[in-house]
């Protein structure tokens, strides 16, 4: 590879993420799939740009929204053939989630996952605090909007708000 070649890729690469990163998640569109943590890697050989996701959990039924807002992002920057290959193992988890994605969620009143300790989620007896607040909630449902959230309301302002469950 020659060493223009090389910065050739780079700068694809660098576009590439960078088109990645305005693509918001369908369920939670305040944050995008790489703050998500869902890309775990895009590589570009011999003319193909192939984009490896890990999804939130296997039957997540965004999916194949983010395929196609994958490819369809890709294809804009004028590559062709983009190819995006789902990647189940490692399973995803909440960890991956960025810094700047789970400020995203609390700025929506999504309160952010609390960290996987030794590779085992928080229980939901945890009081996760409030966005609004900061005060601790209290579970309401095990099951928000989403399969991801649950449903707490606040001790304090008596707010509901969401919390993204850690897997």
């Amino acid at each position: 590879m020659t060493q223009a070649t090389k910065i050739d890729q780079d700068l694809a690469l660098t576009e590439i993420w960078a088109a990645l990163q305005a693509i918001p998640d369908p369920e939670i569109p305040v944050i995008s799939v790489t703050d998500l943590g869902i890309i775990r890697a895009v590589a570009c050989t011999r003319g193909k740009v192939t984009i490896t996701v890990t999804p939130t959990y296997s039957g997540c039924p965004a999916t194949e929204v983010i395929i196609r807002d994958i490819e369809d992002a890709v294809r804009a920057l004028g590559a062709a053939p983009v190819v995006v290959v789902i990647q189940l193992t490692p399973a995803w988890t909440t960890d991956w989630l960025s810094i700047a994605g789970r400020a995203a969620l609390h700025a929506y009143g999504i309160a952010p996952p609390a960290a996987c300790h030794g590779g085992r989620a928080q229980a939901l007896i945890f009081k996760p605090r409030c966005p609004r607040c900061g005060e601790r909630g209290e579970l309401l449902s095990a099951f928000g909007a989403t399969p991801c959230k649950a449903l707490y309301r606040c001790t304090s302002c008596g707010e509901p708000f969401e919390y993204f469950k850690p897997i």
